[in-house]
């Protein structure tokens, strides 16, 4: 059982976990070289600033991946702790170097939380940052059993989700689902370098979705993209071969006549096609063990669908994650919507409470699991 921790940089993602611990009573010591993040943190209720007397029970190196190697190896000298994780956002190098620095890598299992927020630094750290998020964990074959152990009970803590992968596999699973499309927002981003007032003023929620994730901490992603180079390197390759597509097609367009155009659109309505299926890829997927779908029937009269939204929005569902549903062999017009599964049946309990006929769904056979009100609106 972890009654002490250790957090070594105290930015946003050391913080938050600080915030997350601390709440279940555990002291948790804060070490960073910038004394001024420390204390800040610190005074968030992180935490306290300094090494605790005796190792701790975990200690988790919160610092960019080509440090946490060094890092590791001073703090194992230090004692600070009896097991260790970091946070870093790439695996498999940062493994071969710990496999081949550090005196005593079975009390390392590696770590990386998959949340984040677009701002940085220990005042943009919460204590729910990680709650019904992935958090992987890479151990290899030297790997206690205690480490990993520990670093399951920090998890729970935070209220994440852990997911066991391999280094190689995480590392070219993140390539493509945060490392590429992070440089592809900063892409569109530098394009806007060149953009005249009268277009700012024409900036709408596309472009702000588009460019939302560019890269701020131009140090950080620096550091992760050198780690991580050859997987993100063969996601942008495909990248760049739909791009020559997609302007070869617009050439044809802008030269062909105007009777002759729609025989020059198939290649760019494949490319358009093949965006909306992986989006739906991502957006429908199926309810896992951390997902369950609740549906809510409504009454299909004036204003109570928008009285439903408003009350799912104490639930943090937008209108945006909802999906309409009519039955025309039942009669009825209802909405589902996915949340997290630990939390859908307290969901499902409060709506019920509130007069609405809400109801878990099973992600399989799509049978409805739980129901509790007969009404059909408040």
């Amino acid at each position: 059982m972890i009654r002490t921790m250790a957090v070594v940089g105290t930015g946003l993602i050391g913080t938050s976990i600080g915030l997350a611990i601390s709440r279940h009573g555990i002291t948790v010591h804060l070490l960073d070289k910038d004394e001024v993040a420390a204390r800040t943190a610190a005074a968030l209720g992180a935490g306290v600033v300094g090494a605790s007397d005796e190792p701790v029970d975990l200690a988790v190196i919160a610092v960019p991946p080509s440090a946490v190697g060094d890092v590791l190896a001073e703090m194992q000298a230090r004692g600070l702790a009896r097991s260790y994780t970091d946070v870093a956002s790439v695996k498999a190098e940062l493994a071969r170097d710990i496999r081949t620095s550090v005196d005593t890598p079975s009390s390392y299992v590696g770590g990386h939380p998959l949340a984040g927020r677009e701002r940085c630094g220990p005042l943009a750290a919460r204590a729910d940052l990680f709650e019904d998020s992935a958090w992987v964990l890479t151990p290899s074959e030297t790997t206690s059993q205690d480490a990993v152990n520990r670093v399951f009970e920090m998890i729970a803590l935070c209220g994440a989700v852990p997911v066991i992968m391999e280094s190689r596999a995480h590392d070219n699973a993140v390539a493509l689902t945060s490392h590429a499309p992070h440089l592809v927002a900063s892409l569109m981003a530098a394009r806007l370098q060149r953009g005249s007032r009268e277009a700012f003023r024409l900036a709408g929620q596309g472009l702000r979705d588009v460019t939302r994730s560019a890269v701020r901490d131009t140090g950080l992603w620096s550091d992760i993209l050198q780690a991580n180079a050859p997987a993100v390197a063969g996601v942008l390759r495909e990248l760049r071969d739909d791009l020559t597509t997609l302007l070869a097609t617009l050439d044809d367009l802008s030269n062909a006549p105007q009777d002759m155009r729609s025989q020059c659109l198939e290649p760019m309505v494949d490319l358009l096609n093949r965006g909306a299926a992986g989006l739906a890829a991502i957006q429908g997927r199926q309810a896992t063990d951390r997902e369950t779908r609740v549906e809510v029937l409504v009454a299909e009269s004036p204003g109570q669908l928008v009285r439903l939204l408003d009350a799912l929005k104490t639930f943090h569902v937008e209108a945006e994650d909802v999906v309409p549903r009519h039955s025309t062999e039942e009669g009825t017009f209802s909405i589902t919507f996915a949340v997290p599964a630990a939390r859908a049946g307290q969901i499902v309990l409060e709506l019920g409470r509130a007069g609405w006929n809400a109801q878990s769904v099973d992600p399989v056979s799509g049978a409805r699991q739980q129901k509790m009100a007969s009404v059909l609106s408040p």
